[in-house]
């Protein structure tokens, strides 16, 4: 079976470029898989790729790079254009023009592959539209469905249908997206990320230190962090709390650590390309996010035998931590709440040691080897599944 992934950014670091390039790894195991990246910005990409797996671009955006006649003017009109086929709402809008239109739909309607996946909205919407009915496509969803705007919702509820599948990461958001879909179009399976096969080094739970992970951006919550962590400090001043990452609250986060007099306790870190390196070091992992989409962080601290704690927010991090058992879950936004749980396990090594143990077994659902074969059934199921009369050509 020859599986194509069509990413918008596959030269970039991003969550879905990482778990895209993890899943086509596994399946090139026993499969032909490519990648095929709409925009390249650079030779080669930043995140490792197997040798197994090609990867081609439709548009090159290098200094050096030169279109192929006869498309010299035609793109050196069309770039600078908007795009007419992408929804201004969608969130990435601002990386298509008139040019990735052209690109896009010409690859689209001949892809020369078996299965196609899309792994972001805009790119969803195209092959639905654009797609021939012979390609088995299915449009992969890293986001909530609620954290679109109407006008995209609109845009689902009108292309998704003639998708022959559409692949949530929570079953709460494949709930959502079941809602808004018509009744008997297009089927709706949820499937987490997966861990890559590597073997991650594995907390001694000797150092008193909690770590958070992420864009320092609103939705991640590191504020409600800091808060709740100068209460800790309260009771604990010995622990420290290391937030790695970069954003545009960066600044925002210093002035308030600054303020509560935590300069000695919580600490800003650069991001790191060895964070399983930097869970070994910590003994849990703090998940204060508002909205959490999934929550790869959290499985990967979990591979490296760190307990959560972390907000009961909208979809990922339920559906991953099991209260009590590998982690603890409190009530969204509340820092005192928040202060209290991490309290609770830094009092109580015992129950930490405990769920640092479960963490890693509960890490094993999410090897990429277990969460390909739920991708190769349900691929097996829709090639053999009649194809749908969607308007699809």
């Amino acid at each position: 079976m020859k599986i194509t992934f069509l990413l918008l950014e596959a030269f970039s670091i991003d969550g879905t470029v990482r778990c895209t390039f993890t899943l086509a790894d596994e399946l090139s195991q026993r499969h032909d898989v490519e990648i095929v990246s709409v925009l390249r910005d650079r030779d080669r990409p930043v995140l490792p790729l197997s040798d197994r797996v090609r990867l081609r671009s439709l548009v090159d955006l290098r200094p050096d790079a030169k279109v192929p006649w006869p498309n010299t003017g035609r793109a050196e009109r069309l770039m600078p254009e908007p795009s007419a086929l992408i929804p201004p709402q969608e969130r990435s809008y601002n990386k298509f023009s008139a040019w990735t239109d052209d690109r896009i739909s010409r690859f689209l309607r001949r892809p020369r592959t078996d299965v196609l996946v899309t792994t972001r909205a805009g790119l969803n919407l195209l092959a639905a539209r654009f797609a021939p009915r012979k390609v088995v496509v299915v449009g992969q969803e890293h986001l909530q469905l609620g954290i679109n705007e109407p006008e995209m919702a609109a845009e689902f509820e009108e292309w998704y249908p003639r998708l022959d599948a559409l692949t949530t990461l929570t079953v709460a958001d494949g709930a959502d997206y079941e809602e808004l879909l018509p009744a008997g179009t297009c089927p709706v399976y949820t499937i987490g990320n997966g861990l890559p096969p590597r073997l991650y080094p594995r907390s001694r739970q000797e150092n008193k230190v909690v770590v958070a992970a992420g864009r320092m951006v609103w939705i991640k919550g590191y504020d409600m962090l800091v808060t709740a962590f100068a209460e800790v400090v309260k009771k604990h001043p010995e622990w420290r709390l290391r937030i790695h990452g970069q954003g545009p609250r960066r600044d925002e986060l210093r002035r308030k650590i600054t303020r509560l007099g935590l300069y000695n306790n919580v600490l800003l870190m650069d991001p790191t390309d060895d964070m399983e390196g930097e869970f070994a070091k910590a003994s849990i992992l703090a998940m204060s996010s508002r909205a959490e989409p999934f929550g790869m962080t959290i499985i990967e601290a979990f591979a490296c035998g760190l307990p959560v704690v972390g907000f009961d927010c909208p979809r990922g991090p339920r559906e991953i931590i099991t209260d009590g058992h590998d982690g603890l879950l409190v009530p969204p936004e509340d820092p005192a709440a928040f202060a209290a749980a991490l309290s609770r396990l830094i009092g109580d090594e015992e129950l930490r040691l405990r769920m640092a143990g479960r963490a890693r077994t509960s890490a094993e659902r999410f090897d990429i080897a277990v969460v390909a074969v739920h991708w190769e059934k349900m691929l097996g199921e829709l090639r053999t599944a009649p194809r749908r009369d969607s308007g699809r050509r």
